[in-house]
């Protein structure tokens, strides 16, 4: 089964929970359609990593993002916030005729020939970047890195390997 989003009126990335005990989520909103998807911090860094890298390609490119420049969406996640399912793989295509980005979610499956969810949305350029701006955004506003080793501090700090267990 898939949700497929031709268009969207919202697209983000969000949290629920302190840093350190955050879940993150994507939702894509069209209407009254509102789908929730849950996935790991790595996995929307990664997606913010290769979103950007390709719609500076595309600038490179001589492609032009005239008139569809979305404004930053810095509201919270919308209620409810049930995912539909939790995402194990994420896919993403660039369709020159259309001049839309594909962003496929692709749930984690543990069977052999089950039936398997995914969310599909198409956004424009300007959503794009209003996506990985307010993305790498939240990816900063969670616990800061040791200096040392790069493991999350916690508010009450943490055994750093770097220095011989002592608390950070």
């Amino acid at each position: 089964m898939s949700f497929i989003f031709e268009t969207v009126e919202r697209f983000i990335a969000g949290t629920v929970g302190e840093p350190g005990e955050r879940a993150f989520f994507i939702q894509a909103r069209n209407g009254a359609r509102l789908i929730s998807v849950a996935l790991e911090k790595a996995q929307v860094g990664a997606l913010v990593e290769r979103l950007e890298f390709v719609v500076n390609d595309l600038k490179k490119s001589g492609f032009s993002p005239v008139g569809n420049r979305a404004a930053r969406d810095n509201g919270p996640l919308e209620q409810p916030i049930e995912s539909e399912f939790d995402v194990g793989a994420i896919s993403i295509a660039w369709d020159g005729d259309s001049k839309v980005m594909g962003i496929e979610f692709f749930e984690i499956t543990g069977e052999a020939g089950g039936t398997d969810l995914s969310l599909k949305v198409s956004i424009d350029l300007g959503m794009c970047e209003a996506f990985v701006q307010r993305s790498r955004a939240l990816l900063l506003s969670g616990r800061i890195p040791c200096p040392l080793c790069g493991i999350p501090i916690d508010p009450q700090g943490h055994l750093c390997p770097r220095a011989n267990g002592y608390r950070r």
